[in-house]
């Protein structure tokens, strides 16, 4: 875990949760933790390790096993949970509070929320939610594209035409996600890339100017966010350099832990990199199926020269 946190004001806020107490650091208590815990033990009495860090949510079962209590036992076991210092309560279902929940949590000065979700949606959500926002993050210079399905980085010195390319793509049917900034999060299911919400949707051409990708080729040639499945390096063509014409060979680089597949792409006047992308994705879905060209090639020529007479 990072040192990241959110606010539990702000954690209520995005799930549309339903306020029934305020704290008083309601505003400014927060959690740096993605996990929540259904306290079934602790309202059957057992509270030898609380996980009391963790927001505390009431489901269905738990709240009708509550209900089931004499009025002694509810008062009881709902005392012993708010007497830790948890981050918060919530009841799913829309569950109705009784008088002992709203004035244990005045006393104790618990914030206790409500949502109307089934507690299988609200936990996967707070998940989901807790998972981008706690997650270690970067951003990069760099624009960052779908393409077939795919989220490409384009990387590169200033001028060697990130743009441009991006722009190229686009009139291919490919969507953009950011131009120049990206702001890349690690999840579980891989690096996350996003484009800062003042600048979304725009693209910078030297020449132009500032154009908008959304308004002039649809809603359909942009997207918001996409899990980062490569990476393109765009460098200026150096005649002195041997550049890599077989492919045998995978090359990664690492963003935030994460090895990411890399190729590197030299760039000169006359060549056409955008229709390198695309061959480029399409080649490394093939090799996701099993189906590597380069080493195809590779066998073939070996077979061949084996078969030569010594």
């Amino acid at each position: 875990m990072n040192n990241k946190s959110i606010s539990i004001a702000k954690l209520a806020e995005k799930l549309n949760m339903e306020v029934i107490i305020k704290s008083s650091d309601y505003e400014t208590k927060t959690i740096n933790n993605d996990e929540v815990n259904r306290p079934g033990l602790q309202l059957a009495g057992y509270l030898e390790g609380f996980p009391y860090k963790r927001l505390q949510i009431i489901g269905k079962v738990e709240y009708e096993y509550y209900m089931d209590l004499s009025p002694d036992e509810r008062y009881e076991r709902i005392r012993g949970i708010f007497s830790y210092p948890i981050p918060a309560i919530i009841f799913s279902h829309g569950k109705e509070l009784t008088e002992d929940i709203i004035d244990l949590a005045r006393y104790f000065n618990k914030t206790v929320l409500r949502s109307e979700l089934p507690t299988t949606r609200l936990i996967s959500r707070i998940a989901n939610i807790l998972d981008e926002l706690l997650a270690e993050e970067v951003t990069v210079h760099a624009d960052l594209l779908e393409v077939y399905g795919m989220g490409v980085l384009i990387t590169g010195d200033s001028s060697v035409g990130k743009s441009e390319t991006a722009l190229d793509l686009i009139t291919r049917g490919h969507r953009l996600v950011a131009d120049d900034v990206v702001d890349i999060i690690k999840l579980d299911a891989g690096l996350k890339g996003s484009c800062p919400e003042n600048i979304r949707h725009f693209l910078e051409i030297r020449g132009i100017g500032i154009i908008d990708i959304q308004r002039l080729y649809g809603v359909g040639s942009v997207k918001t966010s996409t899990i980062i499945d490569m990476v393109i390096h765009l460098e200026q063509w150096d005649d002195n350099k041997e550049y890599d014409r077989l492919g045998l060979d995978d090359e990664y680089t690492e963003i935030l832990g994460v090895k990411i597949p890399i190729i590197n792409v030299p760039v000169k006047p006359g060549r056409n990199v955008a229709m390198i992308v695309e061959v480029a994705i399409r080649n490394t879905r093939q090799k996701s199926l099993g189906y590597n060209a380069a080493v195809e090639l590779n066998n073939r020529l070996i077979a061949e020269m084996q078969k030569k007479p010594q």
